[in-house]
């Protein structure tokens, strides 16, 4: 589904990425961990079309796009969240889900005046749509709210439904639990288990290692702009290097 082959990034001398390569099959979620400044959001922003690499290629089910914008990518079926939100904050809730409609007819000047009937059609099936995933991801009762009055939780799982309403087979998943409350923590998990058991391919960057755990059967460690170990969850937390690199301490 995904695959980066030899992706490098360099600012000037530092290299922030150098030489990466891993591929993620379809249908897997996968963990991306490492210590700050280990290159991970600047592999993210390589994958999502943010930035273009060094040298290397980037891969979508098997077509080169490295040199694709991002909204390329996405009509390509990979979609990103990041790890601070900013919804549209004086729209409602469904306003902001239902921008993130792809294909939309109504975005054509002329289709609205001479195919109003799809037009029409169409606005109705999105927001059928965005009602039922406000309603996964349990915010219907914030529906009509702007996005403004919601919580750093909230917006998470808002930042969940727009990504999903762009009708994504895979997702770069940029720290989904990061500042937010235990409660909501375990319900966004549970939310990210179930789009993933829908068959929506996951990367997630996490520095909670038992999110990670709990997730990802799969997880690469980064360091140093290079990857140093792929593994199980509990062999990585196990590994000295990884250990000394990324956890700080003695092997968990």
């Amino acid at each position: 589904m995904l695959e980066a082959v030899g992706v490098s990034k360099h600012f000037g001398g530092m290299r922030a990425v150098d030489d990466v390569s891993f591929r993620i099959e379809r249908g897997q979620i996968v963990g991306l961990i490492g210590p700050n400044g280990a290159g991970k959001t600047t592999m993210f922003d390589l994958l999502a079309g943010a930035q273009r690499p060094s040298a290397g290629s980037i891969l979508i089910d098997g077509v080169r796009v490295e040199r694709e914008a991002a909204h390329r990518r996405l009509a390509r079926g990979l979609g990103r969240t990041f790890q601070i939100p900013r919804p549209f904050a004086e729209m409602t809730v469904i306003e902001n889900v239902l921008l993130a409609a792809p294909r939309q007819a109504g975005e054509r000047l002329l289709w609205t005046w001479f195919r109003p009937g799809q037009v029409a059609r169409e606005e109705r099936e999105n927001l059928d749509r965005a009602r039922a995933l406000l309603d996964f991801l349990n915010l219907s009762a914030l529906a009509g709210e702007p996005a403004r009055t919601l919580s750093g939780g909230q917006r998470k799982l808002l930042e969940l439904a727009r990504v999903l309403m762009a009708e994504p087979s895979a997702i770069l998943l940029d720290e989904p639990t990061a500042g937010v409350n235990r409660t909501l923590r375990g319900e966004i998990l549970a939310r990210i288990a179930e789009i993933n058991r829908r068959g929506v391919t996951i990367l997630i960057v996490e520095h909670d290692m038992e999110v990670i755990a709990r997730l990802c059967p799969r997880v690469i460690v980064m360091a140093q702009g290079r990857i140093l170990r792929e593994g199980a969850p509990a062999a990585i937390a196990a590994d000295r290097e990884v250990v000394e690199a990324y956890l700080g301490g003695a092997p968990a």
